[in-house]
């Protein structure tokens, strides 16, 4: 078993439900890790590996596009992932919206996400 990580990726966004996230934006963070088993006895290509760079630009894309609920993106990002790397067997993604707009929060709120895939 192998796990890619990708940790404390940061972005600004107009995730949310509230009219002033969709207009000013926010900052949030995002965490993942994806499992999978590997497939050779030692791996030293990249094609059989699942690749950090190509994990990144799926959460990138997906930070950009503008969505009021922070558990409909890690899903999708799951979603992605497993579509773009079958042999990944399970997924954990977090979602993070720093100082979110609640009256004297100071924090951030997240939302996990974490999928099993059979096989």
């Amino acid at each position: 078993m192998l796990k890619i990580s990708l940790h404390n990726l940061k972005f600004h966004g107009f995730h949310g439900l509230y009219k002033e996230e969709r207009s000013t934006g926010n900052d949030f963070e995002v965490t993942m890790d994806v499992y999978f088993n590997e497939t050779v006895e030692m791996i030293t290509r990249l094609q059989d590996t699942v690749n950090y760079a190509v994990l990144y630009q799926l959460v990138k894309d997906r930070m950009a596009i503008p969505e009021p609920l922070l558990e409909t993106i890690a899903m999708d990002i799951a979603q992605q992932v497993k579509k773009q790397f079958p042999l990944v067997y399970e997924i954990n993604v977090s979602v993070s919206k720093i100082n979110p707009p609640l009256l004297n929060f100071q924090g951030e709120t997240s939302v996990t996400y974490n999928k099993q895939y059979p096989g």
